[in-house]
C-alpha cells in the first residue's frame, strides 16, 4: 500500500508541474501515456492522421485540467484513459465517422461484456468508472496488463516484450484479473 501512496505522490506532482506549464512534466506524461493514448486513438479513429490529430488534442486536455487531478479519485492512468475515452467518444459522435473493425468501442464492448457493461450512454459511463476503479485496485501487472490488453488494444506478446515479462506470466496475470474483476462485480448488490 505504501508503493501505491508513493506513486500518487509521484503522478500528483508531475500534474501540478504540467498544470503549471512546466515543459519538462508534459514531456514526461506524454513519455508516460503517449502510446496507450495513440493505441487507443488509432483503434477508433477511420485514419492514422486522425488518430495523431485525436492524441495532440488528449494531451492538450490534459494539460488543461491538470489542475483538477486527484489522486485520491483515481490513478493517473485511469484518469488518462477516462479523458482519452470521453475525448474518441465525443469526437466520433460530433463527426459521426464511421468506427472502424477493432475499435476502442468493440474492445471496450468485449471487455466490458463479459463483465456485464456495454454502451456508451450515461449510466454505462458511470459503470466504466467504476470498473475503472476496480482495475486500480489490482496488483500493479495485473492492472498494466488489463488496461494495455483492453484499452490500449496491445497483444499479450507486445505487453510482454514491452514489459520484459515472459508471455506465459502475461496469460496468467490476465487470467488472475479477470477472476477477481468478475468477482468484485458479482459482489456488488444490485439496485
Amino acid at each position: 500500500m505504501a508503493d501505491k501512496h508513493l506513486q500518487d505522490d509521484v503522478d500528483l506532482e508531475l500534474m501540478r508541474r504540467v498544470a503549471a506549464n512546466e515543459e519538462t512534466a508534459i514531456g514526461e506524461l506524454y513519455d508516460r501515456f503517449g502510446s496507450l493514448v495513440f493505441r487507443m486513438a488509432f483503434q477508433a479513429m477511420p485514419t492514422r492522421a486522425e488518430a495523431e490529430d485525436a492524441v495532440q488534442e488528449v494531451f492538450v486536455r490534459l494539460w488543461r485540467t491538470a489542475g483538477r487531478y486527484d489522486p485520491k479519485r483515481a490513478a493517473l492512468v485511469t484518469w488518462v484513459m477516462l479523458i482519452s475515452r470521453r475525448h474518441l467518444v465525443d469526437k466520433l459522435r460530433r463527426t459521426r465517422a464511421r468506427v472502424k473493425a477493432g475499435s476502442l468501442d468493440e474492445t471496450q464492448a468485449g471487455f466490458a461484456g463479459e463483465l456485464g457493461l456495454g454502451d456508451s450512454s450515461p449510466e454505462r459511463q458511470e459503470q466504466f468508472a467504476a470498473l475503472m476503479k476496480k482495475i486500480e485496485t489490482l496488483p500493479e501487472l495485473q492492472r498494466t496488463v488489463v488496461v494495455r490488453a483492453y484499452l490500449g488494444g496491445q497483444t499479450l506478446r507486445q505487453i510482454g516484450e514491452e514489459l520484459g515479462t515472459p508471455l506465459g506470466t502475461v496469460k496468467s496475470a490476465l487470467s488472475r484479473a479477470l477472476v477477481r474483476l468478475r468477482e468484485r462485480v458479482n459482489e456488488e448488490p444490485v439496485a
